[in-house]
């Protein structure tokens, strides 16, 4: 019988039998961290569980990291964000997320989670769409009275048009306001184009300048914007350190900061979030949710009108300085992702439970009846799925679970909840309000996994709607009067009931 020699088996490289030096390869415990949702108190176990195995890793800046830091350093070193940042700026990064790369590794992850960065985006604006390529090209269609469509002119666009003076500048996100648009690129820039204002006064709107072409913000150049939101009479940016800064608004009752109405200044928002990461805003009528990262967990504050009870607080008071949502504590949820409508709100939890608050007309938030809620309320309509995105608009709201199923409830005018309904008479009646969550048929049958849903989120417009699938498909539906939804509309239709694949590549 033929022998064959004994093989020493070895870990990694030339190393002798025994010997795993994980901190030669850091991303080894890429799982662990990313994979199984630890907590700072289980990653702390890991650590001394691995201790036996730490070796001084060659990995700048600091020779001593434990095991588990370095790991998560090396993965923060992966991200997009990160990368640009300097040492200086990147231990200021972890000191205000709780003095641990760990942390500043899930400030990063939750960040990119709940705002599609480096993927495909669609936006549904009030009259006007913007759409974000995952190579950063933009696209604009709809109406374009003050050039928030960015092609130099004030003609509508019935079409996805490129924005040509864009070319060699990838922008990542988009949002979209009455009559404006902003922009930001992979570098941390704003572009803004349309109405020359950041909100507009109580009382009338703000600058006479229109802009057709997309400008840089001046006022932003010396930080690194992620992402932006529009609301009524404010807008809010979020930089990469995770400080929300607003502009506008004009009065300390408001926002906590004394400005002009036409202040193009951003002013960082103090208070509860002056040492608190957040990684997404999200703004409504004259309110703005923060969702922020802190050791305990995942949270949410608000600040702005509390009209409604959207504020979240129990009451119907408004919040100049912004205060913690206490309720998500008590149902023991971790919210992943907020979104807010013009009057009401909601929030995706780790399990994939939805909480729904504010104002309760016509539905909207799915509980059954057209209650006003003052705290976030579970939406046990939804209790059989795990929601993974929700949206919200003018009193609509969309779901969308895991699997890519959608369900929308709320206003059905304008055709936006995407439901054919048969009225009494036994006729299609596209205009009726839902009031518990309902599966939408017509996206069942497109056949595709909607991974993003966007709605308009204006009291001034007639609501439309895109959905967004998994393999890059557009459809769009609702009120497509100034060409916002993209697709052909014939025999004086003013709206489509059923969605319609937009022509455009994404990819």
């Amino acid at each position: 019988m033929a022998t064959f020699p004994r093989q020493q088996r070895h870990c990694f490289g030339n190393e002798s039998p025994g010997e795993f030096p994980l901190s030669a390869n850091p991303s080894i415990v890429l799982h662990v961290l990313t994979g199984c949702n630890l907590d700072p108190q289980d990653l702390a176990k890991l650590e001394v569980t691995c201790s036996f195995f730490r070796q001084p890793a060659h990995f700048a800046p600091n020779y001593m990291l434990s095991l588990s830091e370095l790991a998560a350093l090396d993965m923060c070193q992966k991200r997009a964000v990160f990368k640009p940042m300097t040492d200086e700026q990147r231990l200021e990064l972890m000191q205000r997320c709780g003095g641990s790369w760990k942390l500043v590794l899930r400030f990063l992850l939750a960040g990119e989670a709940c705002s599609r960065i480096e993927k495909s985006q669609a936006i549904a604006g009030p009259g006007h769409s913007i759409v974000v390529t995952s190579k950063g090209a933009i696209y604009s269609f709809g109406s374009n009275s003050s050039g928030q469509l960015g092609h130099g002119t004030t003609d509508e666009e019935s079409r996805p048009r490129l924005i040509r003076s864009l070319q060699g500048i990838r922008i990542i996100q988009a949002t979209a306001g009455n009559n404006r648009t902003m922009l930001i690129s992979d570098t941390g820039q704003v572009y803004s184009f349309g109405k020359d204002s950041f909100g507009e006064a109580e009382y009338g709107a703000q600058g006479n300048k229109v802009i057709t072409t997309p400008q840089l913000v001046e006022s932003l150049k010396d930080i690194f914007v992620v992402q932006a939101a529009i609301g009524n009479f404010f807008t809010a940016i979020l930089s990469r350190e995770g400080v929300v800064y607003t502009f506008s608004w004009g009065n300390d009752s408001k926002l906590g900061h004394q400005t002009e109405p036409s202040d193009l200044e951003p002013r960082p928002l103090l208070g509860a979030l002056e040492n608190t990461p957040v990684v997404q805003i999200a703004a409504g009528y004259c309110y703005l949710l923060a969702l922020a990262c802190q050791p305990s967990g995942m949270s949410v504050y608000s600040v702005g009108c509390g009209l409604g009870g959207k504020l979240g607080h129990g009451t119907r008071s408004d919040e100049k300085q912004p205060r913690l949502i206490e309720q998500f504590q008590n149902l023991n949820l971790q919210p992943v992702e907020v979104a807010a409508g013009a009057w009401h709100a909601a929030v995706v939890g780790r399990d994939g439970r939805v909480c729904t608050w504010g104002w309760g007309r016509y539905g909207c938030l799915g509980h059954g009846n057209e209650d006003c809620e003052s705290i976030p309320k579970v939406v046990e309509a939804l209790n059989n799925i795990k929601a993974v995105h929700v949206a919200t608009g003018d009193y609509t709201t969309f779901v969308v679970s895991d699997d890519g199923d959608v369900y929308s409830f709320g206003c059905g005018e304008s055709s936006s909840l995407g439901h054919n309904i048969a009225a009494a008479d036994g006729q299609e009646n596209r205009q009726a309000n839902v009031l518990s969550p309902k599966l939408v048929t017509s996206l069942k049958q497109v056949k595709e996994r909607v991974v993003q849903i966007s709605l308009t989120n204006s009291i001034y417009w007639n609501a439309h709607t895109f959905a967004l699938t998994e393999s890059g498909k557009l459809y769009a539906f609702g009120a497509g009067d100034q060409g916002q939804l993209g697709v052909e509309l014939v025999d004086n239709q003013t709206e489509r009931a059923n969605p319609e694949l937009v022509e455009i590549d994404l990819s």
